[in-house]
């Protein structure tokens, strides 16, 4: 899966506090107290409670205009739409492969950077990849995770979706780099961020079968997005689970 879709938190801020607040203080209430995951997941009921608001606000409103979107604009516009905003997140990866001592990686996605945006016409056109050149997908969540913060609770946000504590703090780190963020917190234009947010959507509605079919949605969510996170955090190579200590668990 992709990042997260930005939402210009200088527009949305009071409304994300609101509705946090009010979906905390349903969770303290307690009608939904599940505990899958107690280690990842501690405030798993709270997290359900925002889930729920999460999907509720998509089938009403994101995933329709996704289809939508994705019915009338033809696969390799799409696509170029895609490749031209992943370019424009060159920044917040460039800056996070610098923090992370990474340098050989900083060179490639310069140069894919500087390619796609030459020959590709601003991106829209992968052309970096055709000439093998390595594509990296970083933000500051992975950083710190790389400096030694590498276990953090799972805690699903309003609107904008999973994440974990560490991340969500890294999270501020993106507006201020991404230019589609920098345009519409500085000059209030925000159709780029929308256009982002229908792209990445769209770019999501063929594993919608898979989460209608899960036994819980929920946690087919939290998992699959933590599995990706620690993916991105160990460049592909993420540590096998412990089984032995699982298995000691059980016999306790």
């Amino acid at each position: 899966m992709r990042r997260s879709p930005f939402i210009p938190m200088c527009a949305t801020g009071r409304l994300l506090a609101l509705a946090a607040a009010v979906l905390l203080l349903a969770g303290c209430a307690g009608t939904q107290n599940r505990h899958t995951d107690p280690e990842r997941d501690p405030w798993e009921g709270y997290n359900r409670k925002v889930h729920a608001f999460n999907m509720g606000f998509d089938r009403a409103l994101l995933r329709p205009v996704a289809r939508g979107y994705d019915a009338i604009t033809p696969d390799p516009v799409q696509r170029g739409i895609g490749n031209f905003f992943r370019n424009l997140n060159y920044p917040v990866t460039g800056i996070n492969l610098l923090l992370q001592g990474k340098f050989g990686a900083f060179a490639d996605s310069t140069g894919r950077f500087l390619a796609n945006t030459i020959f590709g016409l601003g991106g829209f056109f992968d052309v970096a990849s055709r000439s093998g050149i390595p594509e990296y997908d970083e933000d500051l969540g992975q950083t710190f995770a790389t400096w030694g913060w590498e276990e953090s609770r799972y805690f699903e946000l309003p609107f904008l979706g999973p994440r974990t504590v560490r991340d969500t703090l890294g999270f501020s780190f993106f507006g201020y780099f991404n230019p589609v963020a920098v345009v519409a917190r500085e000059e209030g234009i925000y159709w780029p961020a929308a256009v982002d947010l229908i792209q990445i959507r769209a770019s999501l509605l063929p594993q919608d079968q898979a989460m209608r079919e899960a036994y819980d949605p929920y946690a087919f969510v939290r998992d699959a997005w933590l599995q990706r996170r620690d993916y991105l955090i160990y460049d592909g190579n993420p540590p096998a689970p412990d089984y032995d200590a699982y298995l000691e668990e059980l016999d306790e």
